[in-house]
């Protein structure tokens, strides 16, 4: 795999930066997470599997458990001794933070000066909003995206999964493997500052371009696109279809295929720009159209005459989508304590160098002994010292 001799220490805890970690496990790195004796936080997290976690499962898969005081003199400089020997740290604490360890990247970069450490925070290492806390609701409404989802008449909503932290997950991945590639050029590492905020920022792109372009706040508009029509769902008799008629020649197969020529020659309906202006009007139109058949009918009929569409899938649904099983989204894997568990696959799929989940997600310090061994090499007498000083 493209990562397997890259060694990672991973401070982090809950979603982003462990979401971040588990990827970079997928393709082949050592991922050594690093965790304060009464663990990440989200082991405590439900839904449970007899005692362990399902929402720590998924997101640290693949990984190997130690348990290490940061808050202790002796537990810090454990760390710097490891760090000589990594590639890669990554920590999503406040800035400011390690630094108070004695363990922020000015400190560490002189030991390993080939060390990429990777920051992942809520507001980032610079500006006002540095040192405040961040979950991923809170960057959703600073970052703009809840007040463009929802429905027209409606409040705005939180997009429905944990997007906030997802996509910084994300973006860090993206500078870890750059800054690798930097390093592998130049010898030297460097810092990777990535902003839940700035991630939010990003892409906003089209809604932000609209404003500098037009002066307009887009507000929210449901499932509608802000610019094409019709493309947007439509309730069935038995759950809800989407469409996306986006150029005149499927705009005119939607009609035939609706039994509604009348539409191609109604005035407020013979552009997309006419369509989008007289949305509402069409959507009362297509409404009483849709309700006479199933789902599963109209998508048949939609994809038999080459309209994009789609099924609105509730999540029982998905995990047993024909598509999602072809492509190994959904994978089983055994857990020292829980058995048996499902997750969702490796969404990369490369041709010569595959990712794999090689392992479940590890127990509280599981390897713990192991890692000190290898790293430090402590044996066994000097472990117990440790953990009867609750430095491990």
């Amino acid at each position: 795999m493209p990562l397997k001799n890259i060694v990672v220490l991973d401070l982090t805890r809950v979603l982003a930066g462990p979401f971040a970690t588990s990827m970079l496990a997928d393709f082949g790195a050592t991922i050594i997470k690093v965790e304060p004796p009464g663990g990440d936080d989200a082991r405590s997290y439900g839904p449970f599997i007899g005692t362990e976690s399902r929402y720590f499962m998924g997101l640290n898969r693949g990984k190997q458990s130690m348990t290490l005081n940061l808050k202790n003199p002796q537990g810090q400089a454990m760390l710097k001794e490891m760090v000589q020997q990594v590639d890669v740290l990554i920590e999503n604490y406040r800035p400011g933070v390690m630094e108070k360890f004695g363990l922020g990247y000015e400190t560490l970069k002189k030991i390993n000066p080939k060390l990429i450490y990777a920051a992942c925070s809520g507001f980032g290492q610079t500006g006002p909003y540095r040192s405040k806390s961040a979950y991923d609701i809170t960057v959703q409404g600073i970052g703009g995206i809840m007040s463009v989802t929802g429905q027209e008449t409606g409040e705005p909503t939180r997009v429905g999964i944990p997007f906030g932290d997802i996509l910084p997950g994300l973006y860090i991945v993206n500078g870890i493997l750059l800054a690798l590639y930097h390093r592998q050029q130049t010898g030297k590492g460097q810092m990777v500052d990535v902003s839940m905020l700035d991630c939010q920022v990003a892409v906003m792109d089209s809604h932000i371009g609209k404003y500098f372009a037009t002066g307009v706040v887009q507000k929210p508009i449901g499932n509608r696109h802000p610019t094409v029509t019709p493309l947007e769902s439509f309730k069935t008799q038995d759950g809800y279809v989407i469409v996306a008629a986006g150029n005149e020649k499927t705009w005119e197969k939607f009609c035939l295929l609706l039994d509604c020529p009348q539409l191609l020659a109604d005035e407020r309906f013979l552009s997309n720009n006419l369509r989008t202006q007289n949305r509402d009007e069409l959507k009362q139109l297509l409404d009483p159209v849709f309700i006479t058949k199933t789902s599963e009918e109209w998508i048949k009929l939609l994809e038999a005459a080459g309209i994009p569409c789609g099924i609105i899938n509730t999540i029982d649904k998905v995990v047993e989508d024909p598509q999602v099983l072809a492509r190994k989204m959904i994978v089983e894997v055994n857990h020292s304590v829980a058995g048996k568990v499902k997750l969702t696959g490796i969404p990369i799929k490369m041709s010569e160098s595959p990712g794999c989940i090689r392992d479940a997600s590890p127990l509280l310090g599981e390897h713990t002994d192991k890692i000190l061994h290898h790293f430090l090499g402590l044996d066994t007498q000097k472990i117990y010292e440790l953990r009867e000083k609750r430095i491990i």
